[in-house]
């Protein structure tokens, strides 16, 4: 993308506020891609900020998440919606970063409109799609507490979950880098496409059986009522922490979906020319911290308990980045590590 120096400070400055973790992370993407990946994802955090502002009731937020939505299917950007939108939400915003986020959302399109066509394209798909997942989490799940908890009915209902919420954004990183990077031209960018759904439906699934605690005290059963009919249990039932062991089975194969999925990412990884190490990292780093995760998870004795919060401790993280990066993301090293996982976690 070809920018003045102004507008990729105007971006990065936006970045470093609303998130700097995700700025850090962000700045491993290969140049011609970074700033496309950062306006989208300040888009999509948005979007999810104004489904999850839970002081607004749930018909608002669903009509300012349309009107947000519809900012990327109009011929132009309608100013006052995104004013009233802004007015609407910050008063009611607890994380600063958020905040800062949504004050700042008229610069965030005036960013986007300078974008070539081609990229404003892909960023309109994405933000057509990825707001599904949300408006799914507000109609699907009614409640906001334990008391009022809904389940997902089936593993299709599931599937489809996972990609509107990550599934979909593996398709858009997938199709942003082969239209950037020309070392990506090999790629049949189709059938990396679906692979790249695959990547982000595992990174979604993993999000999801190490958040379910507290999921489940928010009123969100994402593991779905067959599966937990066949253990004789039912999405209540798994807001006693005694019944754990109970729901195992159904828990063990959660995981080795999201391991199937993730086994496809790492092919999808492994397909990255060798060359472009920035991006082999950007892909090799979540997917190996997801297998950490997902070792945990699968021995955690209060996994149903959401006051745990179950993650890959920092001095993991620094070891997977320091090894994978001293190696340049070298395949054999990366690999070695994965298949290490993989054994642990089945």
């Amino acid at each position: 993308m070809s920018t003045l120096p102004a507008t990729d400070e105007l971006l990065h400055g936006i970045l470093k506020q609303v998130s700097r973790s995700f700025y850090l992370t962000l700045n491993v993407l290969p140049i011609g891609v970074r700033d496309q990946m950062g306006l989208s994802y300040l888009f999509a955090r948005a979007a999810d900020t104004i489904a999850d502002t839970d002081l607004i009731d749930r018909a608002q937020r669903l009509k300012y998440l349309n009107q947000f939505r519809a900012q990327f299917t109009t011929a132009g950007i309608d100013w006052k919606a995104i004013q009233e939108i802004q007015t609407a939400l910050i008063p009611h915003q607890k994380d600063s970063g958020e905040s800062i986020l949504l004050q700042r959302l008229e610069d965030c399109f005036r960013l986007y409109e300078e974008y070539p066509a081609g990229d404003r394209e892909r960023i309109q798909w994405l933000m057509e799609v990825l707001p599904e997942g949300m408006e799914m989490d507000l109609t699907r799940f009614p409640g906001e507490s334990s008391s009022q908890l809904t389940a997902l009915s089936t593993l299709d209902e599931l599937d489809r979950y996972t990609y509107y919420v990550a599934g979909c954004v593996g398709e858009f990183w997938t199709r942003m880098v082969c239209a950037h990077r020309p070392t990506m031209d090999r790629w049949n960018v189709e059938e990396m496409s679906a692979v790249g759904v695959r990547f982000g439906k595992g990174l979604q699934l993993t999000n999801i059986v190490k958040d379910i605690a507290r999921d489940l005290h928010n009123g969100r059963c994402y593991v779905p009522e067959s599966l937990l009919a066949e253990a004789g249990l039912k999405p209540a039932d798994l807001l006693i922490e005694t019944n754990l062991p109970k729901f195992r089975p159904v828990l063990n194969r959660l995981i080795r979906l999201a391991m199937e999925h993730l086994d496809q990412g790492w092919i999808y990884t492994m397909a990255i020319p060798v060359s472009e190490i920035r991006q082999r990292l950007a892909c090799i780093w979540p997917i190996l911290l997801a297998g950490e995760t997902l070792k945990r998870v699968a021995i955690a004795p209060d996994l149903l308990d959401p006051a745990v919060n179950i993650k890959a401790p920092r001095s993991v993280v620094y070891r997977v980045v320091a090894l994978t990066t001293l190696t340049c993301a070298n395949a054999y090293v990366a690999t070695t590590y994965w298949d290490s996982l993989r054994k642990q976690v089945a």
